[in-house]
């Protein structure tokens, strides 16, 4: 899997769980938090993230991101 990145302000806004979490289980993804990712309608409503240059995934909740991603890295 390529490089997954998160917009802070999204971390204020509960993806800093899926972060913390995936960081713990997942050590030798690359992870990397970006001041901002120019989705700014998006994360202003939901949690995302965007994995490599173009993928974006999107969740109502960061249970629910967080289970995407894991289900995305198999």
């Amino acid at each position: 899997m390529k490089k997954i990145k998160y917009c802070c302000k999204n971390l204020k806004n509960g993806s800093k769980k899926v972060y913390k979490s995936l960081k713990n289980e997942f050590p030798e993804i690359k992870q990397k938090k970006k001041d901002c990712l120019g989705s700014c309608k998006l994360c202003s409503k939901q949690c995302f993230v965007l994995i490599g240059k173009s993928e974006v995934i999107v969740a109502p909740s960061a249970d629910v991101l967080y289970k995407k991603l894991k289900h995305r890295i198999g």
